[in-house]
Formats: structure tokens, sequence, C-alpha cells
């Protein structure tokens, strides 16, 4: 709906099984040394892993009539990695009191179903849902065209609506819309993972108090990019918007935000074939985190416990090179980011984010009272401005959009990582009174979540609209504080 007024419908086929089975199997051996005052950990696991789909029966249903059988098909021939793993703490002094440790692993993409393992399932490979935009010409709310006719119609004529053509070219079609690199399913060191290194140094500043700072950093391998091989880069069309001018706007708005493309109308009207692959064929695609930490503990004798610190870290993504090979790619990849070719951020960082956290408890001697309490500060959520823009607004397309439904599309007008909401902080506490009765031990507690009630807001609203108000207008906040009361016997 477009303020009311119907402009767009969406088909979808969805009632039918989907069926997979994923197997792995895995032997590992680790073992410990200790020399001096060094132990070293080490571990290697081998992993072996495959997946494959029995028959299957698509259709018959409203926008798929011809019922079709699918064969059992193989998935995943078979990955085999090694997963090694190891640490060494260090005691610098000989006195125990100060520590070095080092850790260094691989982590892989569990095997489920999903990702790689069932990329290759045919019910999941067809296209199963497209759009088409529709003008409502009887105002009867019903898209009165023949919705298994793919092509643009009007039906004014006979009293009909108008509808576009189908978004997706071979919805409801036996043409499968994926397909994959066979380097991708079988052979050693080819699933998704990522790197873990870290190194940390722990002292006791005080008896029964210590201190640890440390550092970690992570790295992401083996990313897996989709080029829909029926486009290609000069296919598409690169322009930019021109941003609303806007005090609530970073800088206040305005100017030309560049790095959008549009396919060309010719190559829109084509069979869609994405042919999934490594990243590493297409350019470089980096995504690295770099995280400190510290921490401080006390353990004192009369039972009081203390922990707080903080941890802050960064988080930089670049996929640019990749995106100027496949600027049509429109998929959510397995990160924290949404791909699309209206998306012109590539190259982002998070900025430096930040946690602090702590916690303490104690237990009032005679009286049998615990006392404990939490305290936790975020940041607060990452905004955006995403913007209807208009075909009008456009800068350097000098046409219609091609493959959209409608002539809009949403564009983030603020780049990721640059503009946060305000921290949140909470308080809980629990208050609870030990009974002891012969061989029985009770506990009745009072626990109180949200002490100070406060409202830190968690989502906004980030849709951008230039005549209202309601950008970054709170959407949920902070649960408001309340109470639990619990009892515990244990005999």
């Amino acid at each position: 709906m477009n303020n009311a007024i119907p402009d767009q419908i969406t088909l979808n086929i969805n009632r039918f099984d989907i069926r997979q089975s994923v197997r792995s199997d895995a032997f590992y051996a680790q073992e410990q040394w200790t020399h001096g005052r060094m132990t070293l950990q080490g571990a290697l696991r081998y992993d072996h892993a495959w997946s494959y789909f029995p028959e299957q029966q698509v259709g018959p249903v409203r926008f798929f009539p011809n019922a079709v059988t699918y064969p059992r098909t193989t998935g995943v021939e078979g990955y085999h990695d090694f997963w090694p793993r190891g640490g060494v703490a260090y005691d610098v002094f000989g006195t125990g009191k100060t520590s070095l440790k080092v850790n260094l692993g691989r982590y892989l993409e569990a095997a489920q179903n999903g990702g790689l393992f069932t990329a290759l399932n045919p019910t999941g490979r067809l296209s199963t849902m497209t759009t088409r935009a529709w003008t409502d010409s009887n105002t009867n709310y019903v898209a009165d065209c023949d919705l298994l006719n793919s092509a643009a119609q009007d039906r004014r004529a006979s009293g009909g609506d108008v509808c576009g053509a189908n978004a997706i070219p071979n919805f409801g079609t036996e043409v499968f819309e994926s397909t994959l690199d066979p380097g991708l399913l079988s052979g050693w060191g080819v699933r998704t993972g990522d790197w873990l290194w870290g190194a940390s140094v722990q002292h006791e500043v005080l008896p029964r108090v210590a201190v640890e700072v440390g550092y970690q950093r992570r790295w992401l391998v083996n990313n897996v990019a989709t080029d829909n091989r029926a486009r290609a880069p000069e296919d598409h069309t690169e322009f930019g918007v021109n941003v609303p001018v806007d005090s609530r706007l970073p800088g206040g708005g305005g100017g030309v935000l560049p790095g959008l493309y549009n396919v060309t109308p010719t190559a829109a009207t084509r069979l869609t074939d994405n042919y999934q692959t490594l990243s590493s064929t297409l350019g470089e695609w980096t995504q690295v985190a770099d995280s400190f930490n510290l921490n401080v503990t006390a353990r004192m004798r009369n039972g009081l416990m203390l922990q707080g610190g903080f941890n802050t870290g960064i988080s930089d993504n670049d996929y640019c090179e990749v995106r100027r090979a496949i600027p049509e790619w429109n998929i959510v990849p397995p990160t924290s980011f949404t791909q699309a070719p209206t998306n012109p951020w590539c190259d982002t960082s998070s900025g430096w984010v930040t946690r602090a956290t702590a916690l303490g408890s104690y237990t009032i001697p005679k009286i049998d009272v615990q006392v404990a309490g939490t305290l936790r500060n975020d940041q607060g959520a990452q905004l955006a401005a995403n913007w209807t823009a208009p075909n009008s607004a456009t800068v350097g397309l000098n046409r219609p959009f091609a493959g959209i439904a409608g002539q809009t599309i949403v564009v983030n007008l603020i780049e990721p990582g640059t503009l946060y909401g305000d921290r949140l902080t909470q308080i809980d506490m629990r208050f609870a009174k030990v009974l002891r009765f012969g061989r029985t031990r009770s506990t009745v507690g009072f626990d109180v979540y949200n002490l100070t009630n406060s409202n830190a807001v968690l989502t906004y609203n980030q849709t951008f609209v230039t005549t209202t108000d309601t950008w970054l207008r709170p959407n949920s906040v902070l649960q408001s504080r309340f109470v639990k009361l619990s009892a515990q016997i244990d005999f």
C-alpha cells in the first residue's frame, strides 16, 4: 500500500516439503604438557561432513500448477578439515602471581541444515517469491490479472487492473535460480570459518585480587559470494541520489550519495542464474575484528566477591572489490550487514564499541542474607536513515528504475558504524534469606530487575521521512522495573 492505495503484490510458492540430511564425523586428539613455569595445551580435530536430499515433490500449488518430482540429490560431496587449537600459559616471575597466556585456534561453519550444506537442495533452488507492480483500477483490492502470466498486463478495458511483469522472471518455472561452484562442494580447507588469536596478562595486585588485560583478533576466511551470471558488471548503471537537506542528518544532509547500481532494462528481463563461489575468485574481501578487555576480580576471605571490567572492540568490513565485480549481488550474506545494489556502503567500520559490566555478591554473616547485584552499560543501537528515494532523485541514471516494482528504492543515508543511539545502563539486585531446618536448606529470594527503572531506548524507527518527525522515534525501551519472588529448597 502507498497511502492506502495498492501499488504492489507479492506472490509465493510455499506449500511443499523440504527434505535434507547432513552428517558429520570427527576424530580429535588433545594433550597438555607442563615444563617448569610453562604449560602448553594443544588439540587437533579432523572433521568430515557431507549432505544429500531425498526424493521430493513440489506442487501442484497455485503458482506452480504442474507437480514436479526431484530424485535424490547429492549436496556437499565431502569436506575435509583440520581444526588446530593451542595455548600457552607462563608464570612470568615464578611466584604464581603473574601469568602470560596466548591462544590460537580455527573455528569452522557447523555442519547444519543450512548454508552450503543445503544450497543444492532442488526445492530450495527454485524461485518461490516475486513481486509485481499493481494498479487497482476498479478499487476492489483484488489483483484482477492473470497472475500465472508473468508478463505485464493492462486489463482496464475489461474492468480489470494493471499488473506489472514479475520482478523475478523465473518465478513459478522449473528453472533453478542458483547453482554452486563445484569447488565449494568438496575438498580440504573449503568451509567458511574464522581464525582467532589472543594474548592476556593476569596479575595478583593484592591478596585475592587479580587484574587481567587482554587482546583478541578475529578474521573470517572462505567467504562465499553470489554472482548472477545472467548480468555482467556492464549490465548495470552506477548512479547516486540527491540527499535531502535536513538538519537531523549528519552535516545537515544535502549533496549526492554515490555508489548505487541499477540493472539495465534489457538485462532485467533475463532469467536469474546465481552462481555461488568463493569471494576470492572475484576480489578481496576482508572481515577483521580487534578487541581489548580489562577485568578485575576480588574474592575476599569474608565471602565478598566483586568483578568488573570493560571490553572495547572494532570490526572492519571491506568487500568493495567483490561488489565492483558483481554489483547485482542482492542477498543477505552470513554477516552482520545486508548487501544490495542500493547499498552504497562497502567499506565500513563499527567504530570502537565499548561494554562495561560489574557484579558482586556477599552473604551477611549471622543473619544469612545474600545480597548480589549486576550492572551493565552497553553501546546503543546502530542507527540508519532508510529513505525511500524516488526515481526523480537519482543522479546519473537518466531513466526509470529497471527490475524494481514501483519507482522508488530504499537507501540508507548514514554510513554504518558512524551513528549510535544512547547508551544503555541496567542494574539488577537480588536479596535472599537462607533458612536452615535440620538437613534442609531453603532460600527465599527477592529479585529486582532494572532497579533504577531506566527507560533507555533499545530500538528506533529508522525510516527517514523529510516531512515528519518520526525518524529515530523509540520503538522499544528497557523493560520497566519489576520484582520476582522465588524459593528454593535443597534436601
